[in-house]
């Protein structure tokens, strides 16, 4: 029965001898120290009283390891038996034990007992810590590497020693490869990373051994500009020195753009009801200047340097209005009626009117139209302003000629009108600005020709999508919601 106890791999069978108190003291010390099971994980195979002392009626050691009344039908029951522990620690039981027992069996005394036994916990302990240990690791990088920022474990040189899938994934590298590169060449080069204010997190945080953070931006190979924020933390000492840092990367991308959107939202706020209102009561003595200055041309006997001043006035009235006529369409609800848009017709008929301009400034003009492109619901004489303003732009960002494609299609549920040019491109630093009213590069008009065309587009439900390279040409995309046909069913019916 107890043969399923006996294990031919131990070194050594150990049966257990003491009177009834140094038994159960021997099994509370394990149970203290281990439990019940190391009893036969170390080889305790069985126990015995000393000599032939009966067995007390009912008692059980309460471990599944067999007790005898007496050593000696222990060795006959367990012949495998070749270690014996003595654990009452009496003299007498040590002497009959050495006149007893063969040659064959070592006898351990009890403090000899006591001693390797606590060694042996101690190393059962470590290896439960280590087993702990490694869970909790393997918990703690399966989190990280879950993490859709992009973690890097650094020395206080910046070179990376650890990093998360994350970042790995991103660069096609294994960590080994990735393991001893500094932080530039994992989150880019240092020409790609201009932080914001020039500010250095991680030379920060090795400088003064507190979190530092900043924001930087880089232009994709796909000319779209894309914002970061990295995040340094020191890793420290127990005395208090700063040994390592730890990089978070997060793309904050779409948080820029819609803190694009509500600073624009609030700047419309702002000046929309202002602005309506000067406008038109600068007007009113616009008005009258030009209104006098044409009735002082009509002068008989005006001197040729009068006339030349009252040209320069009606000129300049005559550009103020224009200026006054965008800021209070900007300004105000468009209102116009929605119709059945042919994106196909309303290109031709607006490049009609510009080609020409575009021909004279020795720009090459190329017309992509998809005739399978969805028809949209909108306002055609707002849509052909936008296109306007688009074109306008791309002839003034090729003042040494160049190409023009202006295309229309389809990009997955949307109808696209898409005007590119090779001209000087838009910088990085500028593009978040380049919808905002009164924003111009130009020198000259109002700054509210893109800024309009995002809110036509916004109000029929679209967009306005940008990709732009220095020196190589912009590329800007009117994206539209396409005219549904339970739209059109339900309104015939």
């Amino acid at each position: 029965m107890h043969s399923t106890l006996f294990n031919p791999d131990r070194q050594y069978s150990i049966g257990v001898i003491g009177d009834i108190p140094a038994l159960l003291a021997f099994w509370e010390m394990f149970r203290n120290q281990v439990n019940d099971s190391a009893l036969r994980e170390i080889g305790i195979v069985a126990a015995a009283l000393p000599g032939e002392t009966p067995m007390p009626s009912g008692y059980e050691s309460g471990t599944g390891i067999p007790t005898y009344a007496g050593f000696r039908t222990m060795l006959e029951k367990h012949p495998e038996i070749n270690m014996v522990i003595e654990a009452s620690g009496r003299q007498s039981v040590v002497t009959e034990l050495r006149a007893s027992l063969p040659a064959a069996i070592t006898i351990v005394e009890r403090g000899a007992a006591n001693f390797f036994i606590k060694l042996l916990t101690s190393d059962k302990m470590w290896v439960a810590c280590k087993l702990d240990l490694m869970h909790t690791q393997s918990m703690l990088k399966t989190i990280v590497d879950q993490m859709d920022e992009e973690i890097l474990f650094l020395t206080r040189e910046g070179t990376v020693r650890d990093a998360n899938r994350t970042v790995l994934s991103r660069v096609g590298l294994s960590k080994k490869q990735v393991v001893g590169k500094s932080m530039c060449d994992v989150f880019g080069t240092p020409e790609s990373i201009t932080c914001e204010g020039g500010k250095d997190p991680f030379a920060e945080t090795v400088k003064s051994g507190e979190p530092a953070d900043a924001t930087y931006s880089q232009v994709g190979e796909d000319g779209r500009v894309q914002y970061f924020r990295i995040y340094t933390y020191p890793i420290k000492d127990e005395d208090g020195s700063l040994n390592h840092v730890v990089a978070v990367r997060r793309n904050i991308t779409q948080r820029r753009a819609i803190e694009n959107r509500l600073r624009q939202a609030e700047k419309l706020a702002s000046i929309g009801e202002l602005s309506y209102y000067i406008a038109h009561e600068i007007r009113n003595p616009m008005f009258t200047i030009s209104g006098f200055a044409n009735s002082l041309m009509r002068t008989e006997g005006l001197a040729d340097k009068s006339r030349e001043k009252l040209g320069i006035i009606l000129e300049e009235s005559k550009r103020l209005d224009e200026i006054l006529k965008s800021l209070m369409n900007f300004t105000r609800p468009t209102g116009a009626e929605v119709h059945e848009v042919d994106l196909n017709d309303v290109t031709r008929a607006t490049m009609d009117v510009m080609t020409f301009p575009c021909t004279n400034q020795g720009i090459d003009v190329v017309l992509d139209l998809d005739e399978s492109v969805a028809r949209v619901r909108g306002n055609p004489d707002l849509i052909k302003q936008c296109l306007i303003n688009l074109v306008k732009n791309s002839i003034e960002a090729m003042p040494n000629g160049g190409k023009l494609v202006v295309a229309t299609g389809m990009s997955r549920d949307k109808a696209v009108l898409t005007v590119e040019d090779t001209g000087c491109g838009i910088p990085a630093d500028i593009r978040d600005k380049i919808f905002s009213p009164f924003f111009s590069t130009k020198g000259k008009g109002s700054g509210l020709g893109l800024a309009q065309t995002k809110i036509i587009m916004e109000e029929i439900g679209g967009d306005v999508d940008l990709v732009s390279r220095v020196n190589m040409g912009t590329k800007v995309s009117l994206v539209m919601p396409p005219l549904l046909a339970v739209a059109e069913s339900g309104e015939s019916g």
